[in-house]
């Protein structure tokens, strides 16, 4: 018998190495993408439900049952599906604005935010998942039932005596401002938009009006002027209200960093206006959401009757 080369033997023994490796890995892998739902032909895996029940878990909720993680996901198979019938697609730029922002309220940013996701056991994929299935929800859900879901300026008014006694004020105010930001490069270092904030907090120590002041900043080296813009108090959330509250008008706001560079906001008009108020924005949206959770729910019990829904 010819004996074997001692490379030969080698490759050998480790092609039979890898193979009993894939063996012993394989029945995990299988195990976590197997099929425990099918939901009109569309699988959901224990995968699936183990990154959504993670996902839940690191927005601080308790560990929450199977049964409901599994009910969500089915939900939105269904969602999803039902708005592209009526061909609403949320565009990807949509998703990742609102997982931005996200990441942003947390303190953070769209790659942090998905590492940490990845550390916890879920991934940015599950949440994108859960975001595209919320837009394309209520946009389905508003847009069919438009008529059914508008709020009378009467019932409002009405919800308005009834909390009277809690109304701060019924006044709300039309800011006109211009978006003035300095800007730095992308990949920048800190140490540069710290220089930036100095330069910004310089400007806003000589800015004392808007016409003269936004001359002078549009002569200032990679200085951005926007076009004016108008806000209504009650579209405002009430910590930027309270920042605008506190600013004369002709001056700039504190800078706060932005993905361009170091912003800030000339105020140059503040006109109080009576038609909508942050009190009766909030019991409007208050009142819409009600009869939206009540629509929405009507809807998707519809859909969940019409499915074919298989649990393996």
């Amino acid at each position: 018998m010819s004996q074997i080369p001692a490379s030969r033997r080698r490759n050998a023994i480790m092609a039979v190495t890898a193979a009993v490796v894939l063996m012993l890995i394989a029945p995990g892998v299988v195990r976590a993408q197997q099929v425990v739902a099918l939901v009109n032909g569309q699988p959901i895996t224990s995968l699936d439900i183990e990154q959504r029940t993670r996902l839940m878990q690191l927005g601080g909720n308790k560990v929450p049952q199977r049964q409901d993680v599994l009910n969500e996901l089915i939900d939105e198979i269904l969602e999803i599906r039902e708005a592209k019938k009526y061909s609403i697609e949320v565009p990807e730029a949509e998703v990742e604005n609102s997982f931005s922002n996200i990441a942003r309220r947390m303190g953070s940013d769209s790659q942090k935010l998905t590492e940490t996701l990845a550390k916890g056991g879920s991934s940015g994929d599950t949440l994108k998942q859960k975001l595209r299935a919320e837009l394309a929800w209520s946009a389905l859900v508003r847009g069919r039932y438009k008529a059914t879901l508008e709020i009378p300026d009467t019932d409002v008014e009405a919800e308005l005596e009834l909390h009277k006694a809690d109304v701060k004020s019924d006044v709300g105010y039309e800011y006109i401002m211009r978006p003035i930001v300095l800007v730095v490069p992308r990949g920048s270092p800190d140490a540069s938009f710290d220089a930036r904030k100095r330069d910004a907090d310089a400007l806003r120590a000589r800015f004392q009006d808007c016409t003269a002041g936004i001359n002078f900043a549009r002569a200032l080296p990679e200085v951005a002027v926007r076009e004016q813009v108008a806000k209504f108090s009650a579209d405002l959330p009430p910590e930027l209200r309270d920042i605008l509250d506190k600013t004369d008008i002709g001056h700039l706001t504190p800078p706060e960093q932005t993905s361009e560079g170091i912003q800030m906001f000339a105020l140059c008009s503040k006109k109080e206006t009576t038609s909508d108020t942050p009190e009766k924005k909030e019991i409007r949206e208050q009142m819409f959401q009600k009869k939206f959770g009540v629509q929405a729910k009507r809807y998707l019990a519809e859909l969940r009757r019409e499915a074919m829904i298989e649990y393996k």
